[in-house]
């Protein structure tokens, strides 16, 4: 099960999705964390201080070869884009820790196990947009073969700006975390506007609530779509100065709110032939857009239309 984090910058986005991970992780389910912001902080609110694990998105070359491994519809890495589907032949990943590509870029932190996108490279500054970094998580999601039970936190970049590729469709639950403020609502109302027919199921969690004034805000202005709030937490303000204890002595009251938001997660039910239409509605629209130009190809031919992930076997 994936869920993303989003909301304006300095919502707690990236608090809310470091706490969730945490606690997945002391239910002693499955989790990997994935930082796809611009700023990477979510190995610190993790609790990692040492360095970063190595970012993904600086070594997409490397990802790339990994992805398409043997499959006969994808010459080489170059001709790979941030949405190229896989087919038969690609190399589909799972969340075993000993896999090439986790020991190889990533890092545990909290008792999480986490990815990041990675930064600015020297090479990257006024020449680059950063979504040559977040297509890196696109295409690891789109070769994921994740299950129930299984679970993949994403901290996303702050605002719309996800909407600058398909990622924002790669999740079964959208947690647009919202201070009870006419900015906090105005990012989810943007959000929910250009989700709209996508098939994103997207709810509000409210952060830093203060009292029932804040709280009756929010129902008025996101109705049913409100999953809870976090108020006040000396345990989040103790973390956030370094000193991180288990998420079970959280407030019980912010502590329910987290497993609200795991009722909703595990009430989500994956659609892998609805969810590889997706994939492939992207990368044709991208192919047509500037793909096929930059590589030189009609990246349509890297479709397989009889190959859907998550499937027992493909389509006959």
């Amino acid at each position: 099960m994936r869920i993303a984090f989003v909301g304006k910058g300095g919502s707690g986005k990236t608090t809310s999705a470091a706490v969730f991970s945490r606690y997945l992780a002391e239910l002693g389910k499955p989790v990997l964390a994935i930082d796809a912001d611009i700023n990477q902080h979510l190995g610190h609110a993790l609790g990692h201080d040492g360095r970063p694990p190595r970012a993904l998105g600086s070594d997409l070359p490397w990802l790339k070869d990994h992805l398409r491994a043997t499959n006969p519809r994808i010459a080489s890495a170059d001709a790979m884009i941030k949405t190229t589907p896989p087919g038969r032949g690609s190399r589909l990943l799972d969340l075993e820790p000993e896999g090439e590509l986790l020991a190889r870029h990533s890092a545990v932190a909290g008792g999480v196990r986490y990815l990041v996108t990675g930064e600015f490279d020297e090479a990257d500054i006024g020449v680059s947009c950063y979504h040559s970094k977040t297509g890196a998580v696109e295409l690891y999601l789109n070769h994921l073969v994740d299950g129930p039970g299984e679970y993949v936190v994403v901290d996303m970049t702050a605002g719309a700006d996800a909407f600058a590729s398909g990622l924002f469709t790669r999740f079964d639950l959208t947690v647009l975390v919202s201070e009870p403020t006419r900015r906090g609502i105005g990012v989810y109302q943007q959000y929910a506007e250009h989700a709209r027919g996508h098939g994103v199921e997207l709810r509000v969690l409210g952060n830093k609530v203060a009292d029932a004034d804040d709280v009756a805000y929010l129902r008025e202005q996101v109705g049913d779509a409100l999953l809870g709030w976090f108020g006040q937490s000396a345990w989040v303000r103790a973390a956030e100065r370094g000193s991180v204890a288990p998420v079970g002595a959280l407030e019980p009251e912010n502590l329910a709110v987290l497993d609200a938001v795991l009722v909703a997660l595990d009430a989500r039910e994956r659609d892998w032939d609805a969810y590889h239409r997706g994939t492939v509605e992207f990368h044709l629209r991208n192919a047509a857009a500037w793909g096929n130009r930059a590589v030189g190809a009609d990246l349509a031919a890297q479709i397989d239309p009889d190959f859907v992930p998550g499937m027992p076997t493909v389509r006959a």
